[in-house]
């Protein structure tokens, strides 16, 4: 459909326009997100599959790590096959309807992996302060209902982004200055009042990102407490070890979508080729480096891995 820029219009669909400013270089910029994309999907395959078939690692732990790897790979696609063809066929139009569903998954999903890291993050602080009881607190079910808890919440806070834009039927164009539907890319073309959206959106970023943000700090101030407190530096190293994959983890996600949320907001002057391969980037590299860091820094993963690995060679020569 034709875009309009002179009056304000209700469009059945929205035009992305991937990264502004570098419509031309969309194909070389495809190879590396292509490249990212390709890793996210088989990494996070690859810690499901290990988890399921590894008996020993049917503990607390891995099956967050798992939950973690099922929403990377929902965030990861719900952008990622819509930006290469974007990128490889110009294909920039997305209906209005589906503009909102992956606004909703992208979004929802974001605030569902931020309740998991507080869960890993409460995991730690059981397995290193109650050793004894975490098996009692941190039982299957338990796993299985904070699980829940997050996926309702994100579902619950985020659903009203989607509806309360789907009230818009006006806007002044339909162009979006973005390579996938964001809520306030989308919400800032309405000609309507957008303040409620606004406001909305803008608390339950905040909300969520300081409650959980407090909620992991002090799980791991009781955690630094509970190490200091062992007798030799070597035993504090290999109990203090056990967290480095999650704290890698949650900086990886929240430090890449901080300074997105405040360039977006705030930082005006910032280029938009800068702000959209941000933004993307906070969808993208936590999904690669979460299996990248729990199999560097897991050694049952590891041993799952050399193991499958192995196999394969023999396979390999028993066929040759």
């Amino acid at each position: 459909m034709p875009v309009h820029y002179n009056a304000c219009f209700s469009p059945s669909t929205f035009s992305l326009t991937g990264i502004p400013q570098l419509e031309a270089a969309h194909v070389w910029i495809s190879i590396p997100f292509c490249s990212m994309y390709l890793i996210a999907v088989v990494g996070n395959c690859t810690i499901l599959f290990i988890v399921k078939t590894e008996p020993s690692l049917h503990e607390p732990m891995y099956f967050f790590l798992s939950m973690l790897a099922v929403v990377d790979l929902v965030l990861s696609s719900s952008t990622m096959p819509k930006l290469l063809d974007i990128f490889w066929f110009d294909n920039k139009e997305i209906g209005f309807h589906a503009c909102l569903f992956q606004m909703f998954i992208i979004h929802s999903f974001a605030t569902i992996e931020s309740g998991i890291f507080v869960a890993m993050a409460f995991d730690r602080y059981v397995a290193i302060c109650a050793p004894l009881r975490h098996k009692t607190i941190l039982t299957h079910s338990v796993v299985a209902r904070i699980g829940l808890a997050a996926t309702l919440r994100g579902v619950l806070y985020i659903s009203p982004l989607p509806l309360l834009v789907h009230r818009y039927r006006y806007f002044l164009t339909n162009v979006i200055a973005h390579s996938y539907c964001e809520h306030m890319a989308v919400v800032m073309l309405s000609c309507e009042d957008i303040s409620i959206s606004d406001i909305y959106g803008v608390t339950i970023g905040f909300l969520v990102l300081i409650l959980d943000s407090l909620c992991i700090g002090l799980s791991y101030i009781f955690i630094f407490r509970a190490v200091m407190s062992l007798a030799t530096l070597e035993a504090r190293l290999k109990t203090f070890s056990t967290c480095t994959s999650h704290i890698c983890a949650i900086l990886a996600f929240y430090i890449p979508i901080v300074v997105s949320s405040l360039i977006h907001r705030f930082g005006h002057s910032v280029a938009p080729p800068a702000h959209i391969f941000l933004a993307n980037f906070y969808l993208l590299i936590p999904p690669v480096l979460n299996p990248i860091v729990y199999a560097v820094r897991t050694k049952e993963i590891q041993r799952k891995l050399a193991k499958m690995v192995t196999w394969h060679k023999g396979e390999a020569i028993g066929l040759g």
